[in-house]
């Protein structure tokens, strides 16, 4: 019996997943999130073999859920199912830790294979996705050198989403209870690990690490 948890922020899309997937003899559902924090301690506390994970969700990203999975329990695959298709989203997610990465518009038997892939230690990439396709995109983007993403602390990485939606440090200042001077203190220590000079660059920046959406 193949253990699964879904997080996704729709409703909906999580009721047509737990539906889909308890048809399948071996699958068993053993929880549900609608953001992204809780969806990292469901998993943590509960340890399934497969966790099915939404990009863009409220409070953490699917991105940065999936490095708190692979750090807080190794042994859960984690399965990207998201909307956006672009190179750089799919990179990110690997490079996070996901064994999987399909788009919502695939075929549900294409959902069943990515689960039963990842459950035997195996990557799957869903059509109209290629490995080929992300080795071209790593060599033209200078995939094997660190992301300087990785450095960020979690105050950083919550400093630098909520500045790239847009808040003011007065803003993030009264939403994580610290002072405007250690939001600023955060805010240049973002800008200078990642190489930014405008708020435009941190803007373009968000969007290819899923903090906002492509279309922002």
């Amino acid at each position: 019996m193949i253990t699964i948890a879904l997080a996704d922020d729709h409703s909906v899309v999580r009721q047509g997943l737990r539906a889909l997937l308890e048809s399948e003899p071996n699958f068993k559902i053993v929880g549900e999130a609608a953001d992204g924090t809780t969806a990292a301690q469901l998993t943590e506390k509960l340890q399934p073999d497969v966790l099915v994970l939404d990009v863009m969700m409220n409070g953490m990203n699917g991105f940065e859920v999936t490095r708190q999975v692979v750090k807080r329990a190794p042994r859960t695959a984690v399965v990207i199912l998201s909307m956006y298709g672009n190179e750089g989203y799919i990179v990110e997610a690997l490079r996070a830790g996901a064994k999987a990465y399909i788009l919502k518009e695939s075929t549900a038997a294409e959902l069943v294979r990515a689960i039963n892939e990842v459950t035997r230690g195996r990557r799957y990439l869903g059509s109209p996705l290629s490995e080929q396709a992300i080795e071209a995109y790593l060599q033209r983007t200078g995939g094997n050198i660190a992301d300087p993403y990785g450095t960020l602390t979690s105050r950083e990485r919550e400093v630098f989403r909520l500045v790239a939606q847009g808040n003011t440090s007065a803003e993030i200042a009264a939403k994580l209870f610290i002072s405007r001077r250690t939001v600023e203190i955060h805010r240049n220590s973002v800008m200078h690990k990642l190489n930014l000079k405008t708020q435009a660059q941190l803007v373009r920046y968000a969007m290819r690490k899923g903090v906002l959406p492509p279309d922002s």
